[in-house]
């Protein structure tokens, strides 16, 4: 059985950027209803567009 550590979080910074107001409504409707936050949704989106770069 594996010893339970206590998890620590990722080290963060902030970083202030303007989005579109179109986007931000569009990023909105796509999380109500979820538990999901706007900054989890763009960290992930960032994710997978800097995977898909190092794909091609």
């Amino acid at each position: 059985m594996r010893k339970f550590q206590i998890p620590k979080p990722p080290s963060s910074s902030t970083k202030s950027i303007r989005f579109p107001n179109e986007v931000i409504q569009q990023v909105e409707e796509a999380i109500r209803g979820t538990d999901c936050t706007f900054t989890a949704f763009v960290v992930e989106a960032v994710r997978v567009a800097l995977e898909n770069l190092r794909e091609e």
